[in-house]
């Protein structure tokens, strides 16, 4: 882990017109996006179902982008390798779906792909045990996971500034982010902000990518 730590910004594909995904990667790519947000949903954790490691194969060919994977399924360990063996950057696993976080780890560290762990906005920051620097990253919800385009939760805020307070990695944010509630996460905190309706319902990709940066 490093304690060198730059704002990011991850479109999320959750929201970008899928039969035209690989113009969409490539446009959100050449925008300034820093990394591409991949939201794996299996209609057991969260009711939506999106995609699996097949797609995220499938694109792993046409960008050299990071791809920062969000797991919100339940079993993740049963299907870490398939999104390793896929081409995945970083894979967060959320910690209610997964209480033995060792087994996690001991994966990703073995395949050099980052580790991740994200939490709903009621779980408490202590449901970590005190593990929070053995990930590279901490995705904190602002809205309750399982659709695009939900409001803002002011009330995560707090939580980030806590978690900012003895955590050195990059905390990530995801729920309802465009350029004013981004203002509001960076300053408690965070390092990586995860939009999709606001870039992919934009008419201009870079502008909504750069106004994020600005904030």
């Amino acid at each position: 882990m490093t304690n060198k730590i730059s704002l990011k910004v991850a479109p999320s594909i959750l929201a970008c017109d899928f039969g035209r995904l690989k113009d969409e990667i490539h446009a959100v790519e050449q925008a300034g996006a820093d990394m591409l947000h991949i939201d794996v949903m299996d209609g057991h954790f969260v009711d939506n179902i999106t995609i699996g490691p097949q797609v995220v194969a499938a694109v792993r060919k046409y960008t050299s982008m990071a791809f920062d994977v969000h797991l919100m399924i339940e079993h993740p360990k049963k299907y870490l390798q398939p999104f390793i063996d896929a081409g995945s950057n970083i894979i967060t696993v959320h910690q209610e779906a997964e209480k033995n976080l060792d087994s996690i780890l001991a994966t990703l560290d073995a395949s050099g792909v980052k580790k991740g762990v994200s939490l709903r906005p009621a779980t408490h920051l202590d449901e970590l045990g005190g593990r929070e620097n053995d990930f590279d990253m901490i995705l904190l919800m602002t809205v309750n996971p399982g659709f695009g385009g939900q409001s803002f939760m002011a009330e995560v805020l707090p939580k980030i500034q806590k978690l900012r307070s003895y955590y050195t990695g990059d905390i990530e944010v995801d729920g309802g982010i465009n350029a004013e509630t981004a203002h509001a996460v960076i300053g408690a905190g965070a390092t990586v902000l995860v939009a999709g309706t606001y870039i992919f319902r934009s008419p201009d990709y870079k502008k909504a990518i750069a106004s994020l940066k600005r904030s």
